[in-house]
């Protein structure tokens, strides 16, 4: 499944979801497939823009839906879409996957983003980007992309895969080499696969039949693309083959059934990269015979397989993000693939981020008001080419609109919660801050109140399993207030001391004790058996005075 936007962009692509249709204001869907469309029927909103092929084809699959809700964008057609956080242009390209699939190009003040959907990024598809966008001769480009969302399907498959077309070449060499199969059986049911189809019928000059009950979302996207192929008599040569489910035992189930009634073996070919790059069954002869990809190769089960991909496969994706140089690489499906190609752990993970990067401002993590940066961002310089980029300005219109959720609020800590364990990674104590309080106000009124307030941030404290004990130094705050007719005065604790074992007599000290008063809540006190313990050793020392 497609990954949300990050919510600094007003928009969202290939996700039909509450959240996408709430919080954002207009969504894009690269192509028809199933996978980029799940939910649009229950989580639409206007406007929708796509092709207008790819919204012939939905409207197949889903006919519930309004023609009204699309905005029509074709490859290489540029619309401005009008926000109140400021216009921005989209582009749409080629991404050489099935019908109507398209790439989108997002430039407006949140950066210049491409979303490729589903894609094969072959040299001819990106050589339609602007070429501010591309490098040549192996230099960075003049006006490089800040983000990159990136189909990785196949990101883990290094070997380098045929094209489209001589993979085609490769179904039609193997029907050649086998005259005497009477049926030829093409799993070509997947929308981008009509391609195949379309290139057998126009070379043997015969149709290709679909079985219209069996296959009827199937045979109404040919209808739609190559009307001209189809056939409805079963007398003919060819015929299109489901590929899923259990497609290797009704495979073997036509092949006994062939023999059985002495007839010549039918020919069934599954034109897919799925059995070179995910599928581990056979005997390891079979997977070597992997390696072999200029050639169809028959399985133990009697299919023919031949590598068509219309994914990139690991190189593709070396290649083109080497052309584009992207600053940031997001792998849109499966996640975190784009994290473990080379151009991202030499270029994206070294980077250095400057705190007016549009990065934080497109994953709103921090607010207009405050600037909190890492020790690993360097400080903006004039030599630096990340200075000229302006940061995102998000308007409050627009946070309204996306209703975001708040900061997450890090849990109080006390002694006896993580702060106590002094495990590294906890938070720091928080402080607590008491407003300005009526001088009128009953004091009984001022303690009631302190104690609501500290009892609902009892609720919220996390719970934590226990580890080896680690005593940090905690900067204490405290804020003491005197309601006794004198103006208000504010004294703070700045430190505790280190503590190197813990016991009762270190820890509860006398900076802890005002810490806990000032809070209206009781001082904690020893455990009973320490108490004895204490007691008998002041009763032997009075004992030893005597």
């Amino acid at each position: 499944m497609p990954i949300e936007m990050p919510k600094g962009l007003p928009f969202s692509v290939d996700t039909w979801s509450p959240s996408s249709k709430t919080k954002k204001r207009h969504h894009f869907l690269t192509h028809a497939h199933r996978d980029h469309s799940s939910g649009i029927a229950a989580h639409f909103s206007f406007p929708i823009y796509s092709t207008d092929l790819t919204i012939s084809l939905l409207l197949q699959q889903f006919p519930k839906l309004d023609d009204s809700l699309f905005v029509r964008i074709e490859v290489g057609q540029s619309i401005v879409v009008d926000d109140p956080d400021g216009s921005f242009v989209v582009t749409a390209f080629d991404a050489n996957h099935c019908p109507g699939a398209v790439m989108f190009l997002f430039e407006g003040n949140f950066g210049n983003i491409l979303h490729t959907g589903d894609c094969r990024l072959s040299p001819e598809c990106l050589r339609n980007l602007p070429e501010k966008y591309l490098g040549k001769k192996g230099g960075k480009p003049k006006c490089p992309l800040d983000f990159v969302f990136l189909d990785c399907t196949f990101g883990k498959f290094s070997r380098m895969m045929p094209s489209k077309h001589a993979a085609i070449r490769q179904v039609i060499n193997c029907i050649w080499k086998h005259p005497e199969a009477a049926v030829v059986y093409l799993t070509c049911d997947l929308l981008g696969q009509e391609e195949i189809l379309a290139a057998v019928s126009r070379t043997f000059g015969s149709k290709i039949y679909v079985d219209k009950e069996a296959n009827s979302e199937c045979f109404n996207a040919l209808t739609l693309l190559v009307p001209e192929i189809l056939s409805q008599d079963p007398s003919s040569r060819f015929h299109l083959f489901d590929g899923f489910p259990k497609l290797y035992e009704r495979a073997k189930a036509k092949l006994v059934q062939a023999q059985a009634n002495s007839k010549p073996e039918p020919l069934i070919i599954r034109p897919s990269a799925q059995w070179y790059a995910c599928e581990d069954e056979g005997s390891s002869d079979e997977r070597r015979t992997k390696l072999r990809m200029n050639e169809s190769i028959r399985d133990q089960f009697g299919v023919w397989h031949v590598c068509y991909s219309m994914h990139s496969s690991r190189d593709e994706l070396e290649w083109a993000l080497q052309l584009l140089a992207p600053k940031w690489v997001i792998s849109t499906t499966p996640s975190c693939v784009a994290m473990e190609l080379d151009y991202v752990k030499k270029h994206c993970f070294t980077a250095r981020l400057s705190p007016n990067d549009p990065l934080w401002k497109l994953l709103d993590i921090i607010s207009d008001e405050t600037v909190d940066c890492s020790p690993a961002l360097e400080k903006p310089s004039q030599s630096s080419s990340d200075s000229q980029l302006q940061p995102v300005k998000i308007l409050t219109s627009q946070k309204e609109h996306f209703n975001p959720s708040p900061p997450r609020k890090r849990p109080l800590i006390t002694l006896f919660g993580r702060a106590r364990l002094g495990i590294q990674e906890c938070p720091r104590l928080e402080q607590k801050k008491i407003s300005k309080i009526d001088k009128d106000e009953p004091s009984q009124a001022v303690d009631k109140k302190l104690e609501q307030e500290f009892s609902c941030q009892e609720e919220k404290i996390c719970k934590v399993t226990w580890t080896e004990p680690v005593v940090n130094s905690l900067p204490v705050e405290v804020n003491e207030i005197r309601n006794e007719g004198h103006a208000e005065k504010q004294t703070e604790v700045q430190k505790c001391k280190n503590q190197s074992t813990v016991g009762p007599r270190k820890i509860f000290n006398e900076n802890f004790r005002k810490l806990y008063r000032s809070m209206n809540v009781p001082v904690p006190q020893p455990l009973p058996s320490l108490k004895r313990l204490l007691n008998s050793t002041k009763r032997v020392k009075r004992e030893y005075k005597f």
